[in-house]
């Protein structure tokens, strides 16, 4: 059993193949964290752990003594007020007013497997990965208020999935003003904050600070994850480098506004909380009513960074992203919308396809532009019937392209409505607007209410429409602004703070009924790119645009970072032309495939221009998808050159779990003269077996591989790249 609690003292011991979590009741009621680290065997002892002192300035119950203040120990679930004065995980006002609340512990139970989080996306248990959950239960006397805190273990993956849900068992109704997923309190051992930033075409690069007295963290309060940071952090000791050292990771799966706060203490402990962000959100919770957190993934390594990442890679492609495309080759595709843009008809896109089919690209994609009477960004956002006038009846175009031997897939924004559309026309109280105040306008369009039952019905009848009436295979789900106007009609005014948390549960039951509908569909997640990268999209779509920036050389780094906490099947990465669409850069047709290698392979560009060598190195990057997809969606990840240390070259490898292979890419961004021989070392393999790299014959030691490594060969040119298959003999 990986969870285990010790009746008399009190103490919970939760055990992942290589950590504990560890935790205990005190004897006022109390929920006191102990440890979180590497794997230890000793139940009872762990009550040594408790941590004692009596800080200045520090209060503490009248029944208690000074050492117990709620100020300084490292609890499992904070709440506001009664004592603390440290970051709060929860905040819950009464009737009269008051904040202040007490909750100790009043219950417990353990159940095999994983519960699903109602309306929520969360992790899963399978016979495979299988999990066992902790209930905690604790209650506040006075309101009559419950938290439930969940923890449910996967013991395989060194991972714990966290969420909690608050119980109004009372008879008036109370506000939930905070309502964290998880909190997490460590000691303090020169801790560094790592997380990812960025912005549309810039998205998640890596940050790292050293944790400082006081609050630090990140958030959005866009109503989505965002392009500017993203909702996962590390916690690493100021030592700690890819592979030694101590880290502590979390995922929020969640799709919304979020924040991710750390604060040090005068203690010198560090409390780490995260979920819904707090800022305009206020939850109304009816006499017997209840609210159910987004779910939180905590992982700790003792291998470094490069531990934390695998074992989330692992947890989220297997008990996050959803049968069946969480195990199947995903389709290379072909994207018109760098080819074409608006301007296209059916004989260029079934140009597009006849180029493609040949070359082993096995879908093609029809972007924005198809539906209404849309021919640029300001029109028929809402009104998802095909433009006949445009490309005829869309199921014939389908069975065209299917002729070719290929798939079919569709461009979306479902979240968003155009003033120029039928759908604006007929219900102007459908989009998200304040009454007598001016709205607000990104891409010349408007957010829909998804909030509002009737709005996430139409989505459905119109899109369920389109796909069962062509063969649509795949949907492209994007998202191209965020709302700013949170209010709606349909809410009285006690509940308008529930509106963005209320828009996210909305666009996931809108998937969730596509998906039972269509179990079969492929959704790729986009927003502008990459700004809603996130793992609450990972249930529903288990690819995701990774960013508008194409240029291979940005994509580095932004696919490097991404790798911190999603895996490569998540990132969509594809071949675009040059000069690059939105860096302008000339890159090697090369390196261009070998860094798409690295996600879900896909091309935006208009095939028909290349020459015959260009269309030879196109069959050759699709041969090689489908020779490395395995390795390179289900492997092993190691980042060898981090090229947010070393600005001019990057190195990552993939490896089979079992050391069989590894695919390994080399990429040197900016090139210099008289540059000595360089040398790789491999991680992953055998020791005691041999490899031969399958293009050049080199045969090594695999302790030869890791302990030595192996010379590079030298660039000429900026954006020189290549990539080696070791495969043991």
């Amino acid at each position: 059993m990986s969870i285990c609690y010790d009746e008399k003292s009190r103490v919970f011991k939760l055990d992942t193949a290589r950590s504990s979590y560890v935790f205990m009741v005190e004897e006022s009621g109390y929920l006191s964290h102990l440890h979180y680290g590497g794997r230890i065997d000793d139940l009872a002892g762990a009550v040594a752990l408790f941590q004692n002192s009596n800080p200045a300035f520090s209060p503490y119950p009248e029944d208690s003594c000074p050492e117990h203040s709620r100020n300084h120990i490292p609890q499992e679930y904070s709440t506001s007020a009664a004592g603390d004065f440290r970051l709060a995980s929860a905040s819950v006002r009464t009737p009269d007013g008051c904040a202040t609340t007490d909750f100790k512990f009043a219950g417990y139970r353990i159940i095999p497997g994983k519960p699903e989080l109602p309306g929520l996306p969360a992790s899963y248990s399978t016979a495979d990965a299988p999990a066992e959950t902790l209930e905690i239960t604790l209650r506040d006397a006075a309101s009559k208020v419950e938290f439930v805190l969940a923890y449910s273990v996967f013991e395989k993956y060194d991972v714990i999935a966290r969420s909690v849900k608050v119980v109004n068992a009372s008879a008036v109704p109370v506000d939930l003003e905070r309502a964290m997923s998880l909190c997490l309190d460590l000691r303090n051992d020169d801790f560094d904050f790592i997380h990812l930033a960025g912005s549309w075409a810039l998205e998640r690069h890596v940050c790292r600070s050293r944790i400082q007295p006081g609050l630090q963290g990140i958030a959005s309060k866009r109503t989505s994850s965002s392009h500017q940071h993203n909702p996962a952090f590390a916690i690493a000791g100021a030592a700690t480098t890819e592979e030694l050292g101590e880290a502590w990771g979390c995922v929020l799966v969640y799709s919304g506004s979020f924040e991710c706060m750390l604060e040090l203490d005068e203690v010198n402990n560090v409390r780490a909380v995260a979920g819904i962000n707090h800022e305009n959100f206020r939850w109304r919770l009816a006499a017997g009513e209840s609210f159910q957190t987004p779910e939180a993934l905590l992982t700790y390594s003792g291998n470094g960074l490069g531990g934390m990442s695998r074992n989330f890679h692992a947890a989220l492609r297997n008990n996050l992203c959803r049968e069946p495309w969480k195990n199947l080759p995903r389709p290379i595709l072909i994207n018109n919308w760098e080819a074409t843009y608006f301007d296209f008809n059916v004989e260029k896109l079934l140009d597009i396809a006849r180029s493609a089919a040949p070359l082993g690209i096995e879908m093609l994609v029809l972007d924005d532009g198809w539906f209404g009477h849309r021919e640029d960004d300001r029109s028929s956002l809402g009104d998802w019937f095909v433009n006949t006038a445009k490309i005829g009846e869309l199921g014939e175009l389908v069975k065209k392209v299917n002729a070719l031997g290929m798939k079919f897939g569709l461009w979306f924004e479902p979240e968003m409505i155009s003033k120029d559309s039928e759908l604006y026309r007929k219900h102007p109280e459908w989009a998200l607007t304040v009454p007598g105040r001016t709205c607000t306008l990104s891409r010349n369009q408007m957010v829909l209410d998804m909030t509002n039952p009737a709005v996430v019905d139409y989505l459905f009848d119109t899109v369920a429409e389109i796909l069962r009436n062509a063969n649509i295979e795949y949907i492209k789900w994007d998202m191209n602004r965020q709302p700013a106007e949170l209010f709606t009609a349909t809410l009285p005014a006690e509940k308008q703070g529930e509106i963005g948390h209320r828009f996210v549960l909305g666009m996931y039951e809108l998937k969730r009924r596509l998906l039972e509908a269509f179990p079969k569909l492929l959704i790729e997640g986009c927003s502008g790119g990459g700004g809603r990268f996130d793992a609450g999209m990972l249930y529903y779509t288990p690819q995701i645009w990774t960013s508008d920036d194409t240029d291979a050389i940005e994509r580095v780094k932004i696919q490097s970072g991404t790798s911190l906490f999603y895996p490569a099947s998540a990132m969509g990465a594809h071949v675009s032309a040059v000069p690059n669409h939105q860096t302008g850069r000339v890159t090697s047709f090369e390196t261009r495939g070998n860094v798409a290698l690295a996600g879900t392979l896909g091309y935006e560009m208009d095939l028909g221009t290349l020459n015959e060598a260009e269309r030879e190195l196109v069959r050759r990057q699709t041969r090689l998808y489908r020779e490395y997809n395995d390795v390179i969606a289900r492997g092993e990840l190691y980042r060898l050159i981090d090229p947010f240390r070393d600005n001019d070259r990057a190195a990552w490898e993939y490896a089979a779990a079992d050391g069989s292979e590894a695919v390994v890419t080399y990429v040197v961004c900016r090139n210099h003269p008289s540059a000595a021989p360089r040398y790789l070392r491999l991680r992953g393999l055998e020791a005691a077996a041999r490899y031969r790299e399958t293009e050049t014959g080199l045969e090594l030691a695999g302790s030869t591989l890791m302990n030595a490594g192996f010379q590079l060969p030298g660039a000429r040119h900026d954006g020189d790249s290549w990539i080696f298959h070791f495969v043991k003999l």
